[in-house]
C-alpha cells in the first residue's frame, strides 16, 4: 500500500539533539574532551570578562564552533552560522537547544581580542595535552621536527614596494591587471598591503615564491601526537630556530632523541641539541654533514628516520581538513591562532582513534 505523503509539519519535537546523534558517533569522545580541557580552562575565561554588565555569549560555545570548524572544514564563521542554523550535530556539539538562535557573524571578529587569540588558544592545546599525558600517549624520548608553508590571506598583487606612494591604476576595477615581468621584488624593499606580516619565499627552487607564513611542529614519536608547535616568519633560518626554541617542550631530565630532515643538518644546530642533551637524528646531508658515525651506527638512527616522516601526516591533515592550507586571517598573532587550534584539533582526533575519552 502507498504511504500518503503528510503535508502537515508537527510543530512540536519530543526528541532532543542529545538523542538524535548516536551513541557512537565519533564526535561524542572528542566532545567529552573538549568539555574538560575547557572546565579546566574556566579560571581563565573568568579572568577575561568582567563581573558587570550583560552576559556574554558563553566562551565555551565559541571555542567549541572553532573546534567543529576545523573538523568539518567550513571555510568562513558565515558558512558555519549557516550549518549551525539547521545542522543538529553542529548544535549538539556547541552547546544549542533547539530553540537558542544563532549569533550574528560579527562575534567572531569581536572576541578575537579577547578570547579568540594566542594566550587561549595555547591554554587549550596545553590542556588538550595534559589529558594525552594522564592517558599516558606521550613519549619523553623519542621527537620529530618539522616545518611547513602556509600560504597567507595576501595576493601577489598586495606586494608593493615599502617607499610608492604612487595611487593605483584608474581602471581594471577592484581587481587590476598587473605585470610584474622585469621587477626584481624582494622582502628587503616590498611588503604586502594585506598582510604585512607575510613574506616572500619558496622552499625550494622548483616551487615558486608565494606570500605565506612557516608552520613547526615538534612531534613524540610514540603515537604522533603533537607536543609544541609555533608559526614563524618564512625564512631560511626559521625551521632551525623554531625547533631550538621548542626544545623546551621535551620533558623529563634523561636523554631524548630528534629526528629531523636535512635542512636541519648543519653543525650550528647539532650543536645546539648536543648541548641540550638531545641525540639529533638529523638525516644527513651527502657532503658536509655534521652528523658523524658515532650517532649513525646506533639503529635507533635508522628508525628515528624512519618515525619523522609521519610529521608529514599532521601536516597532511592540516592543509586538506583543518583549514591550515591558504590562511583566511591575516597578522601573525591571528594566523598563529589558528594554527595552534588546528593543532589541538589533530590531537584530538588521534586521542579519539586511540580510544581515548576524558581523564577524570
Amino acid at each position: 500500500m502507498r504511504g500518503q505523503e503528510n503535508k502537515q509539519q508537527s510543530f512540536f519535537s519530543y526528541v532532543s539533539a542529545e538523542e538524535r546523534i548516536p551513541k557512537k558517533h565519533p564526535l561524542r569522545p572528542i566532545k567529552t574532551m573538549v568539555n574538560k580541557a575547557l572546565e579546566d580552562m574556566s579560571p581563565l575565561f573568568s579572568s577575561v570578562y568582567s563581573h558587570m554588565g550583560r552576559p556574554s555569549i558563553p566562551p565555551e560555545q565559541l571555542l567549541r564552533a572553532t573546534i567543529i570548524q576545523i573538523l568539518y572544514s567550513v571555510r568562513s564563521e558565515r558558512m558555519l552560522l549557516e550549518q549551525l542554523e539547521y545542522n543538529i550535530l553542529f548544535r549538539w556539539f556547541v552547546g544549542l537547544s533547539m530553540d537558542d538562535s544563532v549569533w550574528n557573524h560579527s562575534v567572531f571578529s569581536k572576541n578575537r581580542q579577547r578570547l579568540l587569540n594566542t594566550e587561549v588558544a595555547a591554554a587549550f592545546f596545553v590542556a588538550i595535552k595534559e589529558q594525552a599525558e594522564q592517558a599516558e600517549l606521550l613519549s619523553d624520548e623519542h621527537f620529530s621536527v618539522d616545518g611547513t608553508l602556509l600560504e597567507a590571506c595576501a595576493s601577489m598583487k598586495s606586494f608593493q614596494p615599502k617607499d610608492d606612494t604612487t595611487e593605483p591604476p584608474a581602471t581594471g576595477g577592484r581587481n587590476p591587471e598587473v605585470d610584474f615581468r622585469g621587477q626584481e621584488r624582494k622582502n628587503d624593499t616590498h611588503r604586502s598591503t594585506t598582510d604585512p606580516d607575510a613574506r616572500l619565499y619558496r622552499k625550494s627552487k622548483t616551487q615558486e615564491a608565494k606570500l605565506c607564513y612557516m608552520g613547526h611542529v615538534l612531534m613524540e614519536n610514540r603515537n604522533g601526537l603533537v607536543v609544541d608547535g609555533m608559526v614563524t616568519k618564512a625564512n631560511g633560518t626559521a625551521e632551525r630556530e623554531a625547533a631550538g626554541a621548542m626544545l623546551e617542550s621535551i620533558p623529563g631530565t634523561k636523554r631524548a632523541t630528534l629526528g629531523a630532515d636535512k635542512a636541519y643538518d648543519t653543525k650550528d644546530f647539532v650543536k645546539t641539541l648536543r648541548s641540550c642533551k638531545v641525540t639529533p637524528h638529523v638525516a644527513a646531508k651527502e657532503k658536509g654533514s655534521a652528523i658523524d658515525q658515532r650517532t649513525k651506527r646506533h639503529a635507533g638512527y635508522s628508525i628515528s628516520l624512519k618515525t619523522r616522516k609521519r610529521v608529514e601526516e599532521i601536516f597532511g591533515w592540516l592543509k586538506t581538513v583543518g583549514t591550515m592550507k591558504k590562511m583566511k586571517l591575516t597578522g601573525h598573532p591571528k594566523v598563529e591562532c589558528l594554527f595552534s587550534f588546528a593543532l589541538s584539533s589533530y590531537n584530538l582526533i588521534r586521542m579519539k582513534n586511540l580510544g581515548v575519552e576524558a581523564v577524570t
